[in-house]
């Protein structure tokens, strides 16, 4: 009781933690490769990205139509339609070189995507049209570029297509290939590893009864999956010093980072910390933080990469994981997350916690009679209750200052899934 005491001492906010964590990491570096264009999904860009020419290249038509000169139609209506000699039918895949220029009187026959001719500067549209013979007549004026897609209007050459750092999403890949970039260079995928630490953890697999599966790990591999890294499975490791500390050395050999679950608490018989410390070029930059679920959260550094150490607890690593590690993976690729949606609720009962300690609350949110909806906590505690991630749309954050909130009072809610 005596060594758990004494490491309560130890505990900092998780601001503070953040801090430490933020500048510990400035010296993380990611690699680069080039790859398609095409198999760039979620990889994150590793330089500014330019067009190569104007987008689109030539004056092309919005609209299935006629390509007329403005001035020929303006005084174009039902009970006075303008008549105009059609001299040619131009196609998307039409070059603009080779079309015939239109002169006043007359019009060109145009598809959606197709160049204007030389000397056209509008496009009436099809529905305001009668095609008679070699002639059409038009029945509405047009204005000048009316109906016309610009040389240029959607990139021009030197533009940024793509700045630096951006999650590639399928919409940049669609304008990266029409501005000419048939390749692109991106960051290297973070390489996850998730340990679990624990005598008494099973594979979930097994097909053993009254064993304690190992649950937490897949979750860990999944949110590691769902952040855009490679996450690579490290398995169960018993408690031993020495068979700790050689998974984790052989594991940073292979991988950029390393997730710990489980041993991360102050008892006895945990020695994640002290395995870490045992190696090489180690050093811990916090280890236990104010927080609610989540305190024996920690991170340290062997030889320059990170070893985050997350409780063995599945909703306490979650909180854990969404605190920290999602944001040092930011950090390293330099990019700026979108943060999560949220929305305002009224607490459905009194939400108490000590002073000091950051509480992340797991709510239910449902709409009440009068519209408002409202948020009902789950558990303040039972870090091992999935049912409480299952069963819950999002968190409320109580800050430390704060000995929470009564019934009724209108918290906001971070969502983490659709309401």
């Amino acid at each position: 009781m005596y060594s758990r005491i004494k490491q309560f001492k130890t505990l900092k906010g998780v601001d503070e933690s953040l801090d430490l964590m933020y500048n510990s990491l400035e010296s993380v570096r990611l690699g680069t490769q080039v790859v398609p264009t095409v198999a760039s999904l979620n990889d994150f860009c590793a330089s500014d990205v330019f067009s190569n020419f104007d987008v689109p290249c030539f004056d092309r038509s919005a609209v299935d139509g006629y390509a007329v000169i403005s001035s020929d139609v303006v005084s174009s209506s039902v009970t006075n339609p303008t008549r105009l000699d059609i001299i040619q039918e131009v196609f998307a895949n039409s070059r603009p070189n080779e079309l015939k220029p239109n002169s006043y009187g007359e019009a060109s026959v145009v598809y959606t995507g197709a160049p204007i001719p030389p000397g056209a500067d509008a496009v009436v549209m099809v529905e305001d049209t009668k095609v008679e013979g070699s002639e059409v007549m038009v029945y509405r004026p047009v204005s000048p570029q009316q109906n016309v897609s610009k040389k240029g209007e959607d990139f021009r050459v030197g533009d940024i297509v793509l700045k630096k750092r951006t999650l590639i999403k399928p919409w940049h890949i669609a304008a990266l290939l029409s501005t000419g970039n048939k390749n692109v260079c991106v960051y290297k995928k973070l390489r996850i590893g998730v340990l679990s630490t624990g005598s008494e953890l099973k594979e979930y697999s097994s097909d053993s009864d009254n064993l304690i599966v190992d649950t937490t790990r897949p979750l860990i591999l999944s949110l590691i999956k769902e952040n855009f890294c490679e996450a690579v499975d490290l398995g169960i490791v018993s408690d031993d010093l020495g068979k700790i500390a050689f998974s984790i050395k052989e594991a940073l050999r292979e991988v950029d980072m390393v997730i710990t679950t489980g041993g991360t608490s102050v008892g006895s018989s945990d020695f994640v910390k002290e395995a870490i410390l045992s190696l090489e070029n180690s050093s811990v930059i916090f280890h236990g933080v104010r927080m609610r679920p989540g305190r024996p959260t920690g991170l340290a550094l062997v030889k320059g990469k990170p070893v985050f150490m997350l409780s063995g607890y599945p909703v306490a690593a979650f909180t854990g994981f969404e605190v920290f590690v999602k944001r040092a993976l930011d950090h390293i690729r330099g990019a700026t997350s979108s943060p999560p949606p949220t929305m305002p609720a009224i607490l459905s009962r009194r939400l108490a916690k000590p002073v000091g300690v950051k509480a992340f609350v797991r709510v239910k949110v449902s709409k009440g009679a009068d519209g408002v909806f409202i948020a009902e906590p789950l558990r303040l505690t039972g870090s091992g209750l999935l049912s409480t991630l299952t069963n819950g749309d999002g968190l409320v954050v109580v800050d430390e200052d704060l000995e929470g909130y009564d019934e009724g009072d209108k918290v906001n809610v971070l969502l983490l899934k659709p309401v």
